[in-house]
């Protein structure tokens, strides 16, 4: 986060006014979560939604909602899933309003982890159903246990693991 000239700080892009308001160790645990969190969460988006400026926005308004809900979400087990499922269900929702069609984008110079810079392996995670995507994404790129994919993806425990096990079949036919 940064300040403005005008002394508010800015949130993902979008000046967030009763930051000035709030008691410093609220302002600080956020600033945290959001330092910590914004770079894997947005590139965890990158991969899912195969576009980068909409995986930024999605990151941003995550992080937005985040923290006018700080309270709750700090509390969870999981806020960074919390996080994620957010961006995922507003990418989704912004692409279905504006009937994108998802295309491939250059994720080298974006991820930086050595593990998922290779781009056969990108290009093999988004050519997976959806569904089986996210799971990798939330289970591998964001390192969730199974029960935290679940929880941040709204299923059960039981579909994380069978969808996992699928997509791991899959990449490993497509990388073989």
């Amino acid at each position: 986060m940064e300040r403005t000239r005008s002394g508010m700080r800015l949130l993902g892009g979008m000046i967030e006014e009763h930051i000035a308001k709030a008691e410093p160790a609220f302002v600080d645990s956020f600033e945290r979560f959001y330092r910590d969190n914004w770079q894997r969460v947005y590139r965890a988006l990158v991969v899912s939604v195969s576009d980068s400026d909409l995986a930024r926005e999605a990151a941003d308004e995550a992080m937005v909602r985040a923290y006018e809900r700080w309270r709750k979400v700090s509390r969870m087990t999981n806020p960074e899933g919390w996080v994620f499922r957010v961006g995922m269900n507003w990418a989704t929702s912004r692409l279905r309003r504006r009937t994108l069609q998802l295309r491939k984008v250059e994720v080298v110079g974006v991820v930086q982890d050595p593990e998922v810079a290779e781009p056969k392996l990108i290009d093999a995670v988004r050519n997976l159903p959806r569904r089986h995507r996210d799971v990798v994404v939330a289970r591998y790129l964001l390192d969730m246990s199974e029960a935290d994919t679940a929880l941040a993806l709204g299923i059960p425990v039981g579909t994380v693991k069978s969808r996992l096990s699928r997509a791991l079949t899959a990449l490993k036919e497509v990388l073989s």
